[in-house]
């Protein structure tokens, strides 16, 4: 089955007098032209780490958890350098290696080649099914990068002037790191033991996924979307982003743009840790947009439970005033309905 990749739709549409297939432009209710809010709008939190201690950082975190769902972070502690090299990596692999290249590595679903472990790494196009039959304006690459045991490198590019493993080893080990201290604070939030969120999510089986998200021009910006609304399905997205905005969130039902904050990393709260907290913290909706001119790129490391594992509420955040709003299932049930836009 031969796959259309949008990076090559972009280059020929390029050509066409700015023309897009129809596939890719969307309802009237979802083109970016129709629905993105324009006006004085708030900005997200954003949190310097660095700054404060203790209480200070965990109010403000928990705070933006239940308000928003979605902040971002500097004095993170992961190095500008581990950042850079790891957007050049990414680049590498969209934008120098030849297409044929490309296609060793595609996804099984994806048609072109299965990926060396027979799973859903490697690169794509289509994610989710969508119910209007709408295409995406993206192209990406997902792997594993936590925990070891999930980790395959024989799926990870090999690049001509880049040590892809190297650059990418080393920033799982910063992100570990930032993943763990972010579960930390927002069970501190919720006043339950530091180490409770982390347990409910899998502890050190949490399986962190990395996606390299590339959007290239696009003819069609205001009617077209790199990534269509949702809510992650994994407890914590962790998200870098290249210098072209295009992350928008619905706020007070108002589409808004996220400015983009360098050396920033963007935070989601995603829908496993609104589940156990019971509603407390809110899973962001969020959605991308395009560029008619520039290559808009994000990394995005999804921080999802093992399959196995039963999310439901926890005990300590339930009571009379606040009953259960979720029921208890295992994460690979709530995953398939969820990407097959089934009732949870």
């Amino acid at each position: 089955m031969e796959v259309e990749r949008v990076q090559l739709i972009a280059s020929f549409c390029a050509s066409d007098a700015g023309a897009i297939p129809p596939e890719f432009i969307r309802s009237d209710h979802e083109q970016p032209c129709l629905t993105t809010f324009l006006g004085p709008a708030p900005a997200i939190p954003v949190i310097d780490l660095a700054a404060f201690d203790g209480p200070e950082i965990t109010r403000a975190i928990a705070e933006a958890s239940r308000e928003w769902g979605i902040f971002q972070v500097v004095g993170h502690g992961v190095p500008e350098e581990a950042m850079r090299e790891l957007q050049r990596a990414g680049r590498e692999f969209f934008e120098e290696l030849p297409q044929e290249e490309k296609e060793k590595y595609a996804r099984k679903d994806a048609g072109g080649g299965a990926p060396a472990n027979g799973g859903q790494e490697g690169y794509g196009t289509k994610l989710q099914r969508e119910l209007e039959g709408k295409k995406a304006w993206v192209d990406f690459f997902f792997h594993y990068i936590a925990p070891p045991s999930k980790v395959n490198h024989r799926i990870w590019p090999v690049l001509p002037a880049t040590d892809y493993r190297k650059i990418t080893e080393e920033y799982a080990k910063y992100v570990v790191n930032l993943v763990d201290r972010m579960l930390t604070e927002l069970s501190k939030g919720l006043e339950l033991e530091d180490q409770a969120l982390k347990e409910a999510v899998g502890g050190d089986s949490l399986n962190l996924n990395l996606k390299i998200n590339y959007y290239p021009p696009c003819p069609r910006p205001d009617v077209a979307l790199g990534v269509v609304a949702h809510t992650d399905m994994s407890a914590m997205t962790i998200l870098v982003p290249n210098d072209v905005p295009g992350l928008q969130i619905l706020k007070d039902d108002l589409w808004i743009n996220v400015d983009y904050v360098p050396n920033a990393i963007i935070v989601h709260i995603g829908d496993q840790i609104e589940i156990l907290s019971n509603g407390i913290y809110k899973s962001v909706l969020h959605r991308s947009t395009v560029s008619k001119d520039k290559v808009r790129m994000s990394w995005p490391v999804f921080c999802s439970p093992p399959g196995d594992s039963v999310i439901g509420p926890l005990q300590q955040v339930v009571n009379e005033d606040n009953p259960p709003k979720y029921k208890a299932k295992m994460f690979k049930d709530y995953a398939y309905c969820k990407i097959n836009k089934l009732p949870q």
